[in-house]
């Protein structure tokens, strides 16, 4: 699965999360804290996306990247897919 697909599902989580967020374009270069995501709402997003994407990943191996083209690319290098 390649990076944009995985950005556009933590984005989508991130909306569920974050419902302020509304119909605002999320890119890469988005960062979650940036976006008014608490260490919870962060906490629960990648939960979902995890999930969404079958991985087992300790969260705290989830916390160097810095925006949303990060966390995708090394999602993507973890085997991510769709379940």
């Amino acid at each position: 699965m390649g990076t944009q697909a995985i950005v556009d599902i933590i984005a989508g989580h991130a909306r569920e999360v974050l419902p302020d967020l509304g119909t605002r374009p999320l890119g890469g270069a988005d960062s979650l804290r940036e976006l008014g995501a608490n260490s919870i709402d962060r906490a629960e997003i990648l939960m979902l996306t995890t999930a969404t994407l079958g991985l087992r990943i300790p969260l705290v191996e989830l916390a160097q990247p810095r925006n949303l083209g990060e966390l995708a690319a090394l999602l993507a290098e973890r085997g991510a897919r769709v379940a």
